[in-house]
């Protein structure tokens, strides 16, 4: 259950942002909790703990606000607060799918269509998800793409920084970003690109003092896949996951 200290700081969170004219469950805080037990743990829902009430009673309502974005209203509530642009970092991480994330819905497309709907795929990890992220200088997550497993991280980096309200001053990305397109792009729209040049390439300016906090987003990746269902994808949709995702990276704004 929820503690009585964390439940104060997420209620008015979640009453800001949950469908206006909806009955809430009975025990809202125990629901929320119940969700929050699912996926941290990356169980079945059928083993929620029966004291966090039905777990079909945490199931439709978290699905039912997946479909309805009050997941990804509450991230972006919350991180539009106090973004530190003097330094974004990009980076990228694949998610191992369980078998259990194949099969969602056709809904009349082609295989490769679902694939890019639903964001699974194969890689030399074997099946799964690309999890592509932009951190601010705290560390904190500002925005979030979801690619299927074999895609590269570089076509997501314009998606991550336009979801921005402004041009961060550096943006810090290891070699994996190193494209004169990608960097000229960077200076054109006002910031400075921090990346390592590729072994084959020729030097390029790169200040190393920038490059030391590029932890800040590997420990980001750290701290999300502490809870289970954002280490190993679990869930058919992409909705679903990126629900998820939304989930944890709020409860790592609200840790600090």
């Amino acid at each position: 259950m929820i503690s009585d200290d964390a439940w104060q700081v997420w209620e008015p969170l979640i009453e800001a942002v949950r469908p206006k004219g909806k009955t809430p469950p009975r025990d809202l805080r125990r629901t929320i909790s119940a969700i929050f037990w699912r996926h941290q743990n990356g169980s079945k829902w059928r083993s929620v703990p029966s004291d966090l009430g039905p777990w079909w009673t945490a199931a439709q309502l978290f699905l039912r606000w997946t479909k309805l974005g009050v997941w990804q209203a509450l991230f972006e509530r919350l991180k539009d607060g106090d973004p530190s642009l003097g330094m974004v970092f990009l980076d990228g991480t694949n998610i191992r799918a369980h078998h259990k994330a194949a099969g969602a819905a056709k809904k009349g497309d082609t295989e490769a269509g679902r694939s890019d709907r639903e964001a699974p795929g194969r890689s030399r990890g074997g099946f799964g998800s690309k999890v592509c992220v932009a951190v601010d200088g705290r560390g904190k997550a500002l925005s979030f793409t979801l690619t299927p497993g074999q895609t590269h991280e570089l076509p997501s980096a314009m998606a991550l920084l336009n979801a921005l309200p402004h041009a961060p001053r550096y943006v810090v990305c290891d070699r994996g970003y190193a494209s004169n397109q990608f960097r000229e792009t960077l200076w054109d729209r006002g910031s400075r690109p921090v990346i390592p040049p590729k072994r084959n390439q020729a030097p390029v300016a790169c200040p190393k003092w920038a490059c030391r906090h590029r932890h800040l987003v590997e420990n980001f990746w750290a701290r999300l896949k502490e809870w289970r269902a954002v280490a190993t994808r679990y869930e058919k949709t992409a909705a679903s996951f990126m629900a998820i995702i939304c989930i944890a990276a709020t409860a790592d704004y609200l840790k600090t």
